[in-house]
This record gives structure tokens, sequence and C-alpha cells, in this order.
């Protein structure tokens, strides 16, 4: 029977780029960031040990966006993911496939990262089974010039590899107006959270593919593309949680397991409330999930901390919100960077807006100097 890919011995890379400095900004994927490392970590779910899933948003080069999957492809013998959302680009003088970072223009491939790099990065990897999954926008000339069906996905080809592309063709189909996520990972963390009503016991990535394409199809948005080798499609990735109740553990829970579950379950508790309106019944719920903390969880807890920040934030709260993010980012950035750097920007935010101008500038050069040290260590 097919089993999950062992968590210890395999990685992920979550990879995007949020604010633009000539290009539209897409704040959604910040967001898909911290919401798919929790359900990768999530033991109802994979079971990723969060040590494994490096999340890198908003690289400012090449090097900081590829050195974390060079390293995960070094450690992983298993299986190696690696997700990128933000724009996607063509250069304006051939159709090679780049991928947008923060001072990328349009048209001007030699401004981004070409694809062609992460793809060696990919195929240099120890990993038996990759995964690849890319979240791209594209404006004007780089979507008519996708044309038929397969495109992306035969550009985004890995040896292989299972490769699933989103392929949008606006800013608005990507991530649409007032939508917590873009349209794609959208759709594809609600399948990790809710499973698939009548579905197998471990979703692989053919039924994944199936029903991202039947309920994008449904809501009219851009349909997702797919390109596999060696059968790859059959590699289950998640528990289905959908049936979860009838049937039996897919492997041992350990009591972090069953912590990282309840923090888990807390968090989509409390989402569900805000969706409703019913902010003050989302406060307690992710306070008590703030409370399930130990040195096995404390990977887990970052979405927490950063849903319940900003649930203050929006309720005048911020000078709770503020402590939240200093607690945060005190664990996070001694276990890795990428993290730290998306704590630092929100507390620095807040902290200009309470009036600490000097403090906020202090957090950001913090947040500079962990990203050079990253980049340092990583030669």
């Amino acid at each position: 029977m097919a089993a999950l890919p062992d968590p210890g011995l395999s990685r992920a890379v979550l990879l995007g780029t949020a604010s633009y400095r000539h290009l539209p900004q897409l704040a959604a994927v910040e967001t898909n960031l911290v919401d798919l490392a929790g359900e990768l970590c999530d033991a109802t779910v994979w079971g990723l040990p969060v040590q494994h899933c490096a999340v890198v948003a908003d690289p400012l080069s090449a090097p900081a966006m590829l050195d974390p999957v060079h390293r995960a492809g070094d450690e992983a013998t298993d299986t190696l993911l690696v997700y990128y959302a933000g724009h996607g680009m063509r250069d304006a003088e051939s159709t090679d496939l780049y991928l947008a970072l923060g001072e990328s223009r349009e048209s001007m491939g030699y401004t981004a990262v070409a694809y062609q790099h992460l793809r060696a990065a990919l195929r240099a990897s120890r990993a038996r089974r990759k995964i690849v999954i890319l979240d791209c926008c594209f404006s004007g000339r780089a979507a008519r010039s996708l044309g038929g069906d397969d495109v992306l996905a035969a550009q985004a080809a890995v040896d292989g590899a299972y490769v699933l592309t989103a392929s949008p063709r606006d800013r608005v189909a990507l991530a649409p107006d007032g939508e917590r996520h873009t349209a794609f990972t959208g759709e594809l963390l609600s399948i990790l959270r809710e499973g698939v009503p009548d579905g197998p016991e471990l979703i692989d990535l053919e039924t994944l593919y199936r029903v991202l394409d039947e309920r994008l199809r449904a809501k009219n948005r851009p349909l997702p593309q797919r390109s596999q080798e060696n059968g790859v499609g059959r590699l289950p990735l998640a528990r289905n949680r959908a049936r979860s109740a009838r049937s039996a553990p897919a492997g041992p829970v350990l009591q972090a397991d069953v912590r990282a579950a309840m923090v888990a379950t807390g968090l989509n508790l409390a989402r569900l409330l805000r969706a409703e309106g019913t902010v003050k019944d989302a406060l307690p719920v992710l306070r008590l999930a703030l409370e399930e903390q130990t040195a096995d969880t404390s990977g887990e807890l970052l979405a927490v901390q950063l849903e319940l920040s900003e649930l203050l934030a929006e309720t005048g709260q911020n000078k709770e919100a503020i402590e939240i993010l200093e607690s945060a980012f005190q664990r996070v950035h001694k276990m890795y960077g990428p993290e730290a750097v998306l704590v630092c920007r929100r507390l620095a935010e807040l902290l200009q807006e309470s009036g600490n101008h000097i403090e906020a500038c202090e957090v950001l050069k913090h947040a500079l100097d962990i990203a050079e040290f990253d980049h340092t260590a990583s030669r």
C-alpha cells in the first residue's frame, strides 16, 4: 500500500514574492506561504517537521531564492517539494520563464530569476521524487504568449518530477479582491484542510490535480496544468481529512503530533469564526491554541501568532499584537531566517503605526542582518 513520503527524509521549500516596486502587488502571497507551511507541517496532513520546511518570503536576489532549494535538495533523499507564488514573467527576447523578485521589471528577464536555474537545482537534488508547484500570475504580453493548455507545464518540466501549475492570466484571476489567498493556492489549502469526500485515504498528486481542476472550473477560474514522469502522480501527499473520522490513523501519533493537531484545529476554527464575522469568538480560540506552546510545537504556532496579531491589530489592540509578534520573533529567528523576516516586517508595520519609528527601523535592520547572515552561511 502506498504511504506518505517520509517526513524525516523529505524537505519543502516555499518561495514567494508579495511586494514589488514595478509590478502589481500580490499581498495574498504572504499568507499563502505561512498557511501552506502550516498545513504541510500539520501532523493530520503530512507531518513535515518545521525545520524541514523552509519559507522564503520576498527574496532580494537569485541566491536568496535558490540557495535554500539547493540546501534542501542536498538534504532530501525521499521527496523534495518546491512551491513558488508570485509574478511569472517572459523575457522580451525569449520564451523562457522567469520568477519575479521585488525589483523585477516586466519583459526584462535579467531582473528576475530564470526558471531554468530552479530546474537545475531540482535536477541536482538527491531526492527520489520531486514536486514543483507554481502559482504564477502573468500579465499583458506574457499571458498572450502562453498559448495552448500545456505550454507552462512543458516549460516547467523537470525529469522525474511532478509539476503542477496555476497559470492565471491576470492579477484579478490570481488574487481575487477580498480573498485571503490567491485563487489557486486557496483551493489547494481547502483540499488539504477539509479533505476530499469519498476520496482515497491518502490524497495522491493526481487526485489533488483532478479536484483542483473541478473546483476551479466550477468557479470559472484559470485551470491548473500538470506534467509528470515515472508515475510520480501516484505519490500520496496528504492524509484525507474527510475520511479521518471513520478510518484508522495513517501512522503512529506522538504527543507532539497531538499538540500540533490541537494547534491546527484551533487555527482553522478561528479562521472559520473570523470568516463568519465573529471576531470576538475567534480571539479566545487563538489564545488557547497559543497556550499549547512546547519545545516540539513552537514552529507550528507561528501561523497562530501571525493570525492572532493580525486580528488584534484589526480590533485596535496594537500593544498586544506587538507583544505577540515580538515573542514570535524571539523564538523563530533561532530556527530559520525567512519566517523571522516575515514577522519583522509585520512587527515593523505595527511599530510604525504606533509611532515607534526608531524601533521599527531597528526591527527592519535586524531582518536585513538575518537575511545577510543566512546568505553568508549558505556559501
